[in-house]
């Protein structure tokens, strides 16, 4: 029974399925990849790290490269178009067809699993296991991250308190506080009130945790080495003549990476039909980088035949950072892109209406759809440009109609003249993601001339205005606030050599998130730009990006609970 021939009733919830999945002993599951029992760190049978040594082992032993498919996206709706469904169950449907792959995947953040989307691992047939630890605390990395930022926090702010020998400027502090949790009372605050003996006060505020430099830090680092080479150049603070202060001028850069430590190896896990996959570290596309750690990416590369990794948000965002920032720091290249796209996105995008009707989306509207293309045109282009080949894949619902499928399968074959192929892994796993993972191993067999969008020596202003205009489909680059005196100061202090890191709405192409489809005739706003130092790139803000997102009216923690046998509801 396909995907269209089920109703949402026919099939269990995620959690069910989890429940009733059959699993191994992870060193099982990793074994015929070529990782043994002893190259694991063990969190009880089902959850593993990958020992530092074993890495250097995989290094010396195995220098060829599998395959790479990266997944991105559309432009995301608030339903979801299961992109990473789409990574899980091609991960299982490559070795269904006797290709050698290998998963890897970003590791969830409290805050969205409270917030607006619930658990983050895949779902139905195409899920990670066990699935309840890895959208919770899982192996602590996301814990041990809070604490290493927070740690550099109190580190820099004790300086400050007995003496500031470094003439650290107060009101140029720029390096907040972090949390795992979307909590918008925190985004602004005033730190060191109660006396002298609190601290110094000053304004301050917090971050998400996935939005910090170290998770960026963490998720491009090779080793111990490199680790603390990264966090030793933050910059955390300038001084009085406009120097900045860096994470090792405070002492930081030890303590920090010991509570990194054990962070930094990727973690192991398996999906429901026992392929391994890797899920390892979490910058969202929108803030930051958006992909799992490169360290992970090396080694799942190293020892299979297909590395399926994914980038967060649409092609814009994750797509766009994966290729200009994530593929030169680590010196690969994507061999095939699939474009995971749905009917009721495209009816999303298709609607006139502001906010468009989600009740709408499910009657069958071929008009609507067809109106939508102009949204997956544009992310197809977006990815052309980088010389790899894609392959769109039509993540169906239980739903969709098989007229709107037909169009959307016609269009992509006849009118953008590329790869198309249905999926259904979420129901029925890797079966259902056969005919997609063939359509990619062809792309990834054929002619590539992969090429980042810009170069790194252009002026920090071409590169914005190369991503604002080719990328996002703006007419130009409004530089708003203080972003013209920055772009000069990091000029001068040597920052302008560097790739960028866009931070914008991950709702719409351009940076107005009420903006549906492929907007034309605006203009990209930059409030601010700062050198993320210890990651190697700089961060542009456009618009209002939140660093702290906050709750929605009903948090998906609302339905949540835990159960007197152990078992949760809600998660998932």
């Amino acid at each position: 029974m396909t995907a269209a021939e089920k109703t949402d009733q026919s099939i269990p919830t995620d959690y069910e399925i989890a429940q009733s999945a059959e699993t191994s002993h992870i060193a099982d599951v990793v074994e015929p990849f070529g990782l043994l029992r002893d190259d694991l760190q063990l969190f009880g049978e089902h959850k593993a790290k990958v020992k530092l040594e074993a890495i250097e082992r995989i290094r010396e032993e195995r220098t060829a490269d599998g395959k790479l498919v990266l997944v991105t996206g559309m432009t995301p709706t608030p339903l979801g178009e299961g992109k990473t469904v789409t990574t899980v169950g091609l991960g299982q449907a490559f070795n269904q067809i006797d290709k050698n792959a290998l998963v890897a995947i970003r590791e969830p953040s409290l805050g969205p699993v409270f917030g607006v989307k619930g658990g983050a691992a895949g779902g139905g047939y195409s899920q990670v296991l066990p699935m309840e630890d890895i959208n919770l605390h899982f192996t602590g990395d996301l814990h041990a991250l809070t604490s290493a930022h927070n740690l550099i926090a109190t580190m820099l702010d004790n300086h400050i308190k007995h003496g500031n020998e470094l003439d650290i400027a107060v009101n140029w502090v720029n390096w907040p506080r972090a949390i795992d949790m979307n909590d918008r009372v925190l985004r602004e605050t005033v730190i060191g009130l109660g006396g002298d003996v609190t601290g110094v006060p000053r304004q301050d505020g917090f971050i998400l945790t996935a939005a910090s430099e170290l998770m960026a830090v963490l998720c491009l680092a090779d080793g111990i080495d490199d680790l603390k080479e990264r966090i030793a150049r933050i910059i955390v603070a300038y001084d009085d003549d406009g120097d900045p202060i860096t994470a090792d001028d405070i002492g930081a850069t030890g303590p920090a990476a010991i509570l990194l430590k054990d962070a930094l190896k990727p973690n192991v896990v398996q999906t429901i039909e026992g392929t391994p996959a890797f899920v390892h570290g979490g910058p969202f596309a929108n803030i930051a980088h958006g992909t799992n750690s490169l360290i992970a990416d090396e080694v799942a590369a190293h020892l299979s035949d297909y590395l399926i990794t994914e980038a967060g948000f649409g092609s814009d965002l994750g797509a766009e950072k994966f290729m200009n920032i994530v593929c030169r720091f680590g010196e690969m290249e994507p061999d095939a892109v699939t474009l995971v796209a749905s009917v009721r996105a495209l009816k999303y995008h298709g609607q006139e209406m502001w906010p468009p009707d989600l009740d709408e989306l499910e009657a069958e509207d071929v008009d609507a759809v067809e109106k939508g293309f102009e949204n997956l045109d544009a992310h197809v282009s977006n990815l052309q440009q980088f010389g790899v080949p894609v392959v769109v894949a039509l993540n169906r619902f239980p739903d969709d109609s098989d007229a709107e499928v037909d169009a959307v399968i016609d269009h992509c074959e006849n009118e953008l003249e590329v790869r198309v192929a249905e999926s259904t892994v979420f129901s029925d796993g890797g079966e259902g993601g056969i005919d997609l993972a063939e359509n990619l191993v062809d792309a990834a067999e054929s002619e590539s001339t992969f090429e980042p969008l810009y170069d790194v020596d252009a002026s920090i202003k071409s590169k914005i205005e190369t991503v604002a205009t080719e990328i996002y489909g703006a007419d130009g680059v409004e530089y708003h606030s203080d972003a013209e005196d920055d772009i000069e100061r990091l000029t001068n202090l040597g920052f302008d050599e560097v790739p960028i890191c866009m931070s914008k709405t991950f709702h719409s192409l351009s940076d107005d998130a009420s903006q549906k489809g492929a907007p034309e005739g605006w203009t990209l706003e930059v409030n601010e730009i700062y050198p993320s130092a210890g990651a190697g790139f700089l961060v542009v803000l456009t618009a209002d990006v939140l660093t702290l997102p906050g709750l929605p009216a009903e948090p998906a923690a609302a339905e949540m609970d835990l159960h007197s046998d152990g078992s949760v509801s809600g998660l998932f």
